[in-house]
């Protein structure tokens, strides 16, 4: 298959971008409308398909990004031997878990439904680009609220939050993040740290 002008160009913005592009900014630069944005995709897709090529535009949030198939993945990891690509811990599972379905909420949140401290956690995860600040709570203190990223869409292979799986037992049908930020994990003891627990 051979790629319109148009097709190549959303191709070399994606390539050049390496990170999602929105579909407002990627639009302007190839000049077409938003609305052409997903047949372009389409059909680059089709020609790499077509051309058994290792590449793929992915569609996360709204955005587009160009990215490797998932059955290179291995040889790719094993060129890069990058740290951030280490397995989450069951701990950070569980705390991305608690923010990828409550979004967006503050570590006090996270704290108050695991029992624990676990500001170390959610540091890692935003070093891993998992999880990115969402602005401040208007409430006192102005806490920092955390959400999930495109780089957790595409690492769990999502187009968007709204792909996550129903989860049985949904802790936001029983807290309210702007509640617990002046609750005390419990009476009369601090919460435990993530260190102290192992």
């Amino acid at each position: 298959m051979k790629l319109t002008s148009k097709a190549a160009s959303m191709e070399a913005v994606l390539f050049a971008c390496g990170d999602p592009a929105e579909p407002e900014r990627l639009a302007a630069a190839i000049g077409v409308e938003k609305g052409a944005l997903s047949q372009l995709a389409d059909m680059l897709n089709d020609a790499y398909s077509e051309n058994n090529s290792s590449l793929t535009v992915l569609r996360l949030g709204g955005s587009f990004q160009l990215a490797v198939r998932s059955e290179y993945y291995e040889c790719v990891k094993a060129a890069a031997e990058s740290k951030k690509n280490a397995p989450l811990s069951p701990a950070a599972m569980e705390v991305l878990t608690i923010i990828a379905y409550n979004q967006p909420v503050t570590k006090s949140f996270v704290e108050h439904i695991r029992g624990i401290d676990s500001s170390s956690v959610v540091n890692s995860l935003v070093e891993k680009c998992l999880l990115e600040e969402a602005g401040r709570l208007d409430v006192p203190g102005r806490p920092i609220a955390y959400r999930t990223t495109s780089t957790f869409l595409r690492c769990f292979g999502l187009e968007s939050i709204d792909d996550l799986p129903p989860l049985p037992g949904h802790v936001k049908e029983d807290f309210d993040p702007l509640l617990v930020e002046d609750t005390p994990l419990l009476a009369d003891d601090p919460p435990v740290s993530e260190e102290a627990s192992e």
